[in-house]
């Protein structure tokens, strides 16, 4: 299986771009909202194989309709976030199971090793460097509203927008790996390298460089030991971003980043 650079260079990409926001999701406790909301991705999937469209486009828009469904309902709501999550996912599983079949469907859940065209590669760097600037740029303000909602609404701090903002980034992170790590598996790559970073680091910065280089380092060992053995790579590069979270078990967790 030879190794396509361009495939390289968007991996390492996507994985900056999911530390980055997998710390925040961390800290907003998102770590089940990661996997549930990949899994709106399923119907965009089957759309557009059905309609001869790219499937992440089919996938990025259907993650981006949920997203702004999911923020709509919460905002309106006294309903938990868990339990809109819930109904969006079971909901999102089953039509995109009706909808897509076969070895398709195998592909939409666990990704595929993908030949990117010069185009693919482009436009994925450019989402990569949008999620990578609005997560540097508005991490204070996401950390003020997190601590305290009302201190940041007198900062002058638009909560119920920023929220919004984050959620489609995070949609848009989950779009950015699906390709390769497929349904089932992004969310470990926005979720684990963050889980180790909080173990490790001992401030905010610390946190986000640590998630950024376990991410890096998942998606670039996994996709050299998919070609040395022959697999996928989206299993292998969970594999290694878990190694390195059962490697922070061995110290103590740091307190500082919590």
């Amino acid at each position: 299986m030879a190794l396509d650079p361009d495939a390289l260079v968007l991996s390492v990409a996507v994985g900056a771009a999911a530390g980055l926001v997998g710390c925040f999701a961390v800290m907003r406790r998102m770590t089940l909202a990661a996997d549930a909301i990949s899994h709106v991705a399923l119907p965009g999937i089957g759309l557009a194989i059905v309609l001869h469209l790219h499937p992440v486009l089919g996938a990025a828009a259907m993650l981006l309709i949920g997203t702004v469904v999911l923020w709509g309902i919460e905002t309106r709501t006294r309903i938990a976030t868990e339990t809109i999550i819930g109904v969006l996912f079971s909901t999102a599983l089953a039509v995109g199971s009706l909808i897509t079949s076969g070895e398709e469907l195998i592909d939409a859940l666990f990704g595929e090793a993908p030949r990117l065209t010069a185009l693919e590669t482009g436009l994925g760097l450019a989402v990569a460097a949008v999620i990578v600037g609005f997560v540097l740029r508005e991490r204070h303000r996401l950390v003020l509203a997190l601590v305290s909602p009302e201190i940041a609404r007198t900062a002058g701090v638009d909560v119920a927008r920023l929220d919004l903002r984050f959620l489609l980034v995070f949609a848009l992170t989950i779009a950015l790996g699906l390709r390769t790590l497929g349904v089932l598996l992004i969310g470990s790559l926005v979720i684990v390298p963050a889980a180790t970073a909080k173990r490790l680091a001992h401030s905010l910065s610390g946190m986000l460089v640590t998630s950024v280089v376990v991410a890096v380092l998942s998606t670039t060992a996994g996709t050299y030991a998919s070609m040395v053995l022959h697999r996928e790579a989206g299993p292998l590069v969970v594999l290694v971003a878990a190694a390195c979270f059962f490697a922070s078990l061995l110290r103590g967790g740091a307190t500082a980043a919590r």
